[in-house]
């Protein structure tokens, strides 16, 4: 089983011990979605599987939290944040900006993309390094200001 999926599993004994029952749910409905996709696709997924997983599940809360807050419902935006939080301890630790930039420009040099022609293979090469740690559209966006600039 793979460390992340551990993490998971150990998470949840813990809260079900201190009968924290919201996070229970949440972590319930996250393995739920792991076994899901895994029977789905007829394998065990690794610790990257699963990283795509959590980093999914984020992003959908993310979403219907902005839309909650945009409509008013703070009551529903708090249950999303609250599971936003639990789900991002599984997380690794985001890359800032000023990292993302480093890495992009080290790429470009190091392939010597001078054209938006080159942006696919500086991508797939970025993507290996950022795996989990930063938002493709991020990268993407400082790739093609790169490339253009």
């Amino acid at each position: 089983m793979s460390a992340l999926k551990n993490a998971l599993n150990d998470t949840l004994k813990t809260a079900m011990k201190a009968r924290e029952l919201e996070k229970v749910k949440v972590l319930r409905n996250v393995q739920a979605v792991i076994k899901q996709i895994e029977i789905d696709r007829q394998m065990t997924l690794d610790d990257t599987g699963v990283l795509e997983i959590l980093q999914k599940q984020t992003k959908q809360r993310q979403e219907s939290l902005a839309i909650f807050t945009a409509n008013g419902r703070e009551d529903l935006a708090q249950k999303e944040q609250f599971e936003i939080d639990i789900i991002s301890e599984f997380l690794p630790q985001a890359m800032s900006e000023d990292d993302i930039t480093a890495l992009v420009n080290a790429e470009i040099s190091k392939q010597g993309a001078t054209s938006m022609q080159q942006m696919g293979s500086v991508m797939n090469a970025l993507k290996a390094q950022t795996a989990g740690r930063a938002d493709p559209a991020i990268i993407s966006k400082l790739v093609k200001q790169a490339l253009q600039g």
